[in-house]
């Protein structure tokens, strides 16, 4: 295809990034990407976009000449290299899937998913933070709810996957199963604690990264989402907790929202319905991570009224992290060309 524009791709080869690459190769052909390797990844490997195929490239200032944008999909290391090598090209944007440039002065926090629409004044050089995905799968459905029947208040349990910590997460999870069922020692370099056939409040002290970094990050971003102009706008803050669950893949979510008044089973599902939520009645089975892994969007089901209060219902959502934050981006990347 002619006239591509040229977008790096940092951690081509991360959950993340191929997440991404995926995404680009079904959707985007107008974008051409440019694999580089992130941090623990072997440059000079030969991979696929698409159908096509596509070297990996090593971190250096050569693999940035002619990008319009780029997109930080592996560590938060080889993103802040990154963006120094960026910052040598003029008219380069930064899409950040990894808060790495998230304290930048001029990051923006984005989710073209929730935004009312393409922003007007793109600067050349931008830095584009992509809110985190359980953030903007809440944004989408609180702010829907809100857009046809008014929430009171809201209380919601967010159930995090292995892979919020990347491949490393994943792959402990994995050990960590296989090393219990052969009564072996269990890893726990990335969550500190047993993960495997458990739920987990906390990671233990010595984590890199803790529970309540996360929890802190979604808040701040889903606080943000709701204050956003547009359809659903000033939609209440809910109480959060977040639980690391012994998952590999995809959030879930168990939201009790109380309304101005309960406004029926029917007038829900049809009001929650949108390109961006697939509503399951009453009549069918409950979404599942699993069932739901590589849908964009987020699903919704097993609504029911609470018993204790007539202007409450409970919810059950749930959504792929991962193609739900490389949706965003690659939506970011496609408005800047």
């Amino acid at each position: 295809m002619a006239d591509k524009t040229r977008v790096v791709l940092i951690g081509g080869n991360s959950l993340l990034g191929r997440e991404i690459r995926d995404i680009v190769a079904r959707s985007a052909p107008e974008l051409d990407l440019r694999l580089v390797a992130g941090e623990q990844e072997e440059s000079g490997k030969l991979t696929q976009v698409g159908d096509e195929p596509a070297f990996v490239g090593g971190l250096n200032a050569e693999r940035f000449e002619g990008a319009r944008a780029v997109l930080l999909a592996g560590s938060e290391a080889a993103g802040r290299e990154a963006v120094k090598l960026a910052d040598q090209e003029s008219g380069v944007a930064i899409i950040d899937l990894t808060y790495a440039a998230e304290e930048d002065a001029g990051a923006r926090l984005r989710a073209p998913s929730v935004e009312a629409g393409p922003s007007e004044d793109e600067d050349e050089g931008t830095v584009h933070v992509i809110a985190h995905p359980a953030a903007i799968a809440l944004a989408l459905f609180l702010r829907r709810l809100q857009e046809h029947d008014p929430i009171r208040r809201s209380v919601i349990q967010v159930f995090a996957p292995a892979s919020e910590q990347g491949a490393r997460g994943v792959e402990e999870l994995q050990q960590q199963t296989v090393g219990l069922l052969s009564f072996k020692k269990l890893p726990k370099i990335v969550f500190d604690a047993q993960l495997s056939f458990n739920l987990l409040a906390r990671y233990g002290e010595e984590a890199p990264v803790s529970l309540e970094q996360t929890e802190l990050r979604i808040e701040r971003h889903l606080a943000a989402l709701l204050a956003l102009p547009g359809e659903g706008e000033g939609a209440p803050m809910p109480s959060l907790r977040v639980i690391q669950a012994p998952v590999f893949h995809g959030y879930t979510f168990s939201a009790w929202v109380e309304f101005d008044g309960n406004p029926g089973m029917e007038a829900l599902e049809s009001g929650l319905a949108s390109d961006w939520i697939d509503v399951r009645g009453v009549e069918a089975e409950p979404p599942t991570n699993v069932g739901h892994a590589g849908q964009g969007g987020i699903a919704v089901g097993a609504i029911a009224e609470d018993g204790n209060n007539p202007d409450a219902c409970w919810f059950w959502l749930v959504a792929d992290n991962l193609r739900l934050a490389a949706e965003n981006a690659v939506a970011v990347a496609r408005q800047l060309v």
